[in-house]
């Protein structure tokens, strides 16, 4: 049984998050860690956007939250979002990993560590490598990988990176990734 979404993101983010969030049933049990690449001095728009189009609630990960099913938490402007063994979040503000702060690998790899082979790891649309290594880690430790179809992405790099360096278990258009959430979270794991 799957116990958590991690999801990677950057050029192209804003639809791609739209596409994936928006049409998830307000059922949808499982929380969903999001890192899209953005600005250091962002406000929480993006969050307060995606809510609003969403029936799962959306919001901006705190320090120290425990996650909750049926949530969909975005990293916070200028801080690493981590996925601590208790399974709460934390913030860093360390140095950024593949030119960025939040970093898609760090998330990736900390939630792997806490969900091990519970936890389904989607990268999406973006221009650079980052997610690549936090993927391949996800199924180093049994989890899950989801990578957006290149062809369907603003941003091809990242997705076709990703593709490149891990064995995806699935690779998908967009517009499927929403049916193909839905379907893991109901799936009773081996």
């Amino acid at each position: 049984m799957f116990e958590a979404v991690a999801i990677g993101v950057s050029a192209g983010g804003l639809r791609a998050l739209r596409s994936v969030l928006g049409p998830l049933p307000e059922s949808f049990r499982l929380p969903i860690a999001i890192v899209q690449h953005i600005e250091a001095n962002s406000d929480d728009y993006l969050a307060e956007y995606l809510g609003s189009l969403s029936s799962i609630r959306v919001k901006e990960a705190e320090d120290k939250e425990a996650m909750e099913g049926g949530t969909a938490y975005l990293a916070p402007a200028g801080y690493h979002l981590l996925v601590e063994p208790d399974r709460t979040f934390s913030l860093s503000v360390d140095d950024k990993v593949n030119y960025c702060r939040p970093s898609i690998d760090l998330l990736f790899e900390s939630a792997a560590d806490a969900f091990g082979a519970t936890l389904v790891g989607i990268v999406l649309t973006g221009a650079n490598g980052d997610g690549s290594k936090g993927l391949r880690h996800i199924k180093g430790r049994g989890g899950y990988a989801i990578v957006q179809d290149p062809a369907t992405a603003e941003a091809p790099y990242m997705p076709r990176t990703a593709a490149a360096g891990v064995a995806a278990d699935r690779i998908v258009p967009l517009e499927e990734i929403p049916k193909l959430l839905v379907q893991l979270a109901q799936v009773t794991r081996q």
